[in-house]
């Protein structure tokens, strides 16, 4: 007789094209997979960086969710994006984890440009709950919503939050209307203890009072009394005889969700592949909305990013080795300068040792924004909110109104959850609060979703607000300085995610004054009695000044390039703008900005308003269209907002050819987001 046909070997990594795969694995296969991608993604993020720590953590959870759930049909939503490498990996897109966060790889968020998996481009967290309602309301119009008696092959929802964005006001909203939905709906909340780094406020709290609970051992002989006490009781307690043994027995007594009408199971454990399976599987067919508490370790598997989650959320690359003979390894970040973060941590430190009435806050980015190191030397003026941006800027509205200097810092992209409070608490009552916008611009591998490219737009918008760009650290700190005694209203400075340059450290920085820009080429300040108009004037606003100065040295010798460091976006510098156009001398404006709204616009407005002939007014900036990721340097490229594109704009300038109000460079076709690229 032939030999019995050798049966066909699990798939791995490479090989795994499509979830439905997962199926036809044993719990010990599934546990060999989850091995094999921990260790994929952090050898990848030690060669580019990328969100390390919230990947490590979900990846059982991800793959259960795959096994139980038909995500080809059904709906999955993800809160926090970065939080879906392991999905992506299942999801048939290894073949572009080698250029994670490139515009020739993957994205690192959830991008529908690359899978039909991915069904909205997620980089802020809060939103997964309310548009994960807002498709299964969709569903039951389209009549395609799962109901095990009438539509047992319909679709399910499903939404991933975690991080401890949970604490979010519009996951709050999410929850109060999932609360009402008549039909399957399961919310699984990834509990690890951990926001970017150590959550913050009551909610936290609670948390962390329940994983040191009893509800393990205590939860099955309460299950059914809950669901007589709670909103929806009825319809809950008739659910619950519908559920599982597991599910009845980890329904949580008295659970923070129950009160949003959502049964509540768990916590459970979040890194057992059989406990997920047999909770996912009996959550999947109920027909009422559901939370299913997970509980996991942020960095899960390897020592070093379980040990410091928090450095190693989103680590640049790095250098691991392994000590021989043990299973421990030691872990080198890969330098990379000093960053913009780091003198603005020094800055503000020595701002309140100065005065003793600055306050500082962020909102769930202690290290990110720098403000960890104020925390550890003044705990009673700093405070972490969490995920709560607008909270932040309030909390920071009122500490104004009781005198204080409140500064807030918070990356660029996400001060936009918060410019309706810059508006209403701030600006609208005259408050001196502070905007330190890191991460301003271009960010490059986190793409679109992180980009600071609207906050001048923003902010020039509103009465008595100052905007301000620090070029490096000697003007970061004379920023700071600035802002601290400026109390006309809400003020900010913005600074990119790059490392200061140290062209300028030998002199000194001039105080920043109201309004007025800095000469950086000796002999072109048309305002200085014994300064000769330059040939073209460039106004840099931020770090582009750099490539601007690089451009004048190069074309020395054929053309005069006067560049001014703008420092101010509002007020502008009306006087050097009207000495400039009245001597005929062309004006080419840079930002690492959109061009709609921003620095140029004001200074195109200003000539306009001032009867001056803006003909020969050129502004670059951020094009109308999207920039998703790669390396920042290829970004300002693509924006033309580089030397060669300044240069291009320079030539055009003093060539006397019409002025572009736009970026130089044309938008990439191919990477535009309602394109499909790499469908699955």
């Amino acid at each position: 007789m032939p030999p019995p046909p050798t049966p066909p070997l699990p798939p791995t990594l490479p090989t795994l094209t499509d979830p439905s795969q997962l199926r036809g694995l044993s719990i010990t296969e599934l546990e060999a997979l989850a091995a094999e991608i921990r260790l994929a993604i952090c050898d990848q993020i030690a060669r580019t960086g990328g969100h390390l720590a919230p990947n490590l953590g979900v990846v059982e959870l991800t793959l259960a969710l795959h096994y139980v759930f038909d995500m080809s049909h059904d709906r999955l939503l993800f809160d926090v994006g970065h939080q879906c490498y392991p999905h992506k990996l299942l999801t048939g897109r290894y073949p572009l984890f080698d250029g994670l966060r490139t515009g020739k790889g993957m994205s690192g968020f959830p991008a529908p440009s690359e899978s039909p998996y991915d069904l909205f481009s997620v980089g802020h967290a809060g939103t997964g709950i309310s548009t994960a309602v807002g498709m299964a309301r969709g569903d039951t119009l389209n009549r395609e919503a799962f109901d095990p008696e009438t539509n047992p092959d319909g679709r399910r929802v499903v939404t991933l939050i975690g991080d401890a964005s949970i604490v979010n006001g519009v996951a709050m909203e999410g929850l109060n209307n999932a609360g009402t939905l008549k039909r399957q709906f399961l919310v699984v909340l990834n509990d690890n203890g951990m926001s970017i780094s150590k959550p913050q406020g009551a909610v936290a709290q609670y948390f962390d009072r329940l994983r040191m609970s009893h509800l393990y051992a205590d939860l099955k002989k309460s299950a059914k009394d809950i669901l007589r006490h709670v909103p929806g009781g009825s319809l809950l307690h008739e659910a619950y005889h519908r559920t599982g043994e597991a599910t009845k027995a980890m329904v949580n007594d008295g659970a923070w969700f129950e009160h949003f009408g959502l049964i509540t199971v768990g916590p459970i454990d979040g890194h057992s592949l059989p406990a997920l399976i047999e909770f996912l599987s009996e959550a999947r067919d109920m027909d009422r909305p559901m939370v299913l508490h997970v509980k996991t370790v942020k960095g899960k598997g390897f020592g070093f990013s379980e040990s410091e989650s928090s450095k190693f959320h989103s680590p640049p690359a790095f250098d691991r080795f392994e000590e021989q003979g043990t299973s421990n390894c030691r872990v080198e970040l890969k330098s990379q300068g000093r960053t913009f973060t780091a003198a603005f941590a020094d800055a503000l430190c020595d701002l309140m040792t100065e005065d003793d009435r600055v306050v500082a806050a962020t909102a769930a980015m202690p290290d990110g924004t720098g403000v960890s190191k104020a925390m550890e030397l003044f705990p009673d003026r700093t405070w972490d909110t969490g995920i709560c941006e607008s909270h932040a800027l309030d909390m920071m509205a009122g500490l104004a109104k009781c005198g204080y200097k409140p500064f807030l810092a918070v990356y660029s992209t996400f001060f936009q959850r918060a410019f309706d409070q810059a508006f209403q608490e701030a600006a609208l009552q005259g408050l001196p609060v502070r905007l330190c916008l890191d991460r301003a611009g271009l960010v490059g591998g986190d793409g679109a979703v992180h980009h600071g490219f609207c906050d001048i737009s923003l902010l020039r918008t509103l009465p008595g607000a100052c905007v301000t760009a620090a070029i490096d650290e000697p003007s970061l700190r004379g920023a700071l300085e600035f802002m601290r005694t400026y109390e006309e209203g809400i003020s900010a400075v913005r600074y990119p995610r790059d490392v200061v340059s140290n062209r300028f450290v030998a002199e000194t920085c001039p105080p920043f004054v109201l309004g007025k820009a800095r000469c950086l080429t000796p002999g072109c300040d048309v305002l200085d009695e014994n300064g000769v108009a330059p040939d073209v004037a460039v106004l840099a606003f931020g770090v582009p000044v750099f490539d601007a100065l690089e451009v004048a040295e190069s074309v020395a010798s054929e053309i005069r390039v006067g560049v001014w460091d703008a420092r101010f976006a509002k007020p502008i510098d009306e006087a050097l703008v009207v000495a400039l156009l009245r001597a005929g001398v062309p004006i080419v404006t840079v930002e690492d900005h959109t061009v709609i709204g921003g620095f140029g616009t004001a200074v195109l407005e200003a000539a306009q308003e001032l009867g001056l002939d803006t003909s020969g007014l050129t502004r670059l900036g951020l094009p109308d269209s999207w920039i998703h990721q790669d390396p920042r340097p290829s970004q300002l490229a693509e924006a033309g907002i580089d030397a060669t594109g300044i240069e291009n704009a320079v030539r055009r300038a003093v060539a006397g050819l019409p002025s572009r109000s736009i970026a130089e460079a044309k938008p990439d076709s191919s990477r535009d987001p309602t394109t499909p690229q790499r469908v699955h």
